[in-house]
């Protein structure tokens, strides 16, 4: 079958990889529904981070189960199934106290930018619908897997709460999730960071009060002025830079706390400064597998429409093209058609 690969920093291409099969009694085997480019894959393509080879990538997905291995017993053929971006097996102690991202046996799924995905543990990763969803859907479930599970755990993280307000910080797609999920846990205020016009109104439809077009300082100033110098009950740090993780952390009032979901590059706290900050930071890969229940009832139910993230929809074949907006950010998030 043909699958991205990732040759070299900026060289993205469609290529030939194998098919996947059963190689283990838990695994199971889907068929894409769709699949997209993440925000953290454009890491490596920038060469950010290392690229050690050809790397077969991706790994938000969403399809049909087309055969199981002899032991996975929750999961069966013919189903629809979303799954997280991390594999877990969902019984370990941390998986039972709900950081499956942590799980005992994890694994980072890859090789999801294809027809077809090779998924391990698939009973303590997967989790099926109820019914074979609509086309219009299949946006908006891709999404559960991973973008707006993370957006989501950043509000979670950041104990956003009925009445409280809301800072989310970054306006890329894991960033506009974190509105969404603001908003549904009940944020009266969400001041969205953002410089972006097309960025701010999709926040503004997700449940953004307030816009701030201010980075770093400035963007903390702007912030200050609409909370009569108090600060934020909950920021959500949806980008991973030295600059967004201390705007994060400056957003907030003391007490406050601060959920970091963006992957890190070149970010370093002093102890001396966390020390007389006096707020709650949590963050880390989300345990999309969590929430994914709550997730997929509320889509399924077309409470939310996280779907709206994909501003751009490419076949396979093109996915250079995708990725290449996304870098020039002309594209909010990339959706990939098989």
């Amino acid at each position: 079958m043909l699958g991205t690969v990732l040759h070299a920093p900026g060289d993205i291409r469609c290529d030939k990889v194998e098919d996947p099969t059963i190689q283990k009694p838990t695994d199971a085997v889907i068929k894409l529904s769709a699949s997209c480019v993440c925000g953290s894959d454009l890491w490596p393509y920038r060469g950010l981070q290392p690229v050690k080879g050809p790397q077969h990538m991706g790994h938000e997905y969403c399809g049909v189960v087309v055969e199981v291995g002899s032991e996975v017993k929750t999961i069966r053929p013919g189903q629809f199934v979303v799954g997280s971006f991390v594999i877990s097996d969902n019984t370990c102690p941390h998986c039972r106290n709900g950081f499956q991202s942590s799980c005992e046996h994890r694994e980072f799924m890859t090789g999801a930018q294809a027809p077809y995905a090779r998924i391990p543990l698939a009973d303590g990763t997967l989790v099926a619908t109820g019914t074979i969803p609509s086309d219009d859907l299949i946006p908006s479930l891709l999404a559960a897997s991973d973008v707006l599970g993370t957006g989501w755990y950043a509000a979670d993280a950041a104990r956003v709460r009925p009445g409280c307000t809301a800072v989310v910080v970054g306006d890329g797609a894991v960033g506009l999730m974190g509105v969404l999920a603001a908003k549904q846990l009940g944020a009266e205020r969400i001041i969205a960071m953002s410089r972006h016009k097309a960025r701010q109104e999709l926040a503004l439809e997700y449940g953004a009060t307030d816009i701030v077009t201010g980075r770093g300082d400035a963007g903390v100033a702007q912030m200050k002025e609409l909370t009569a110098g108090v600060g934020a009950d909950s920021v959500l740090e949806c980008v991973g830079t030295q600059e967004s993780m201390m705007q994060a952390i400056n957003c907030a009032r003391p007490g406050g706390s601060i959920g970091f979901v963006g992957v890190p590059h070149g970010v370093e706290l002093d102890g001396q400064m966390l020390f007389f900050q006096q707020k709650n930071l949590l963050g880390g890969p989300a345990p999309v597998r969590r929430f994914l229940p709550h997730l997929i009832d509320l889509i399924m139910s077309r409470r939310i429409n996280p779907g709206k993230v994909f501003d751009l929809e490419v076949p396979l074949a093109d996915v250079a093209q995708g990725y290449k907006a996304m870098d020039q950010r002309s594209a909010i998030k990339t959706l990939l058609r098989m």
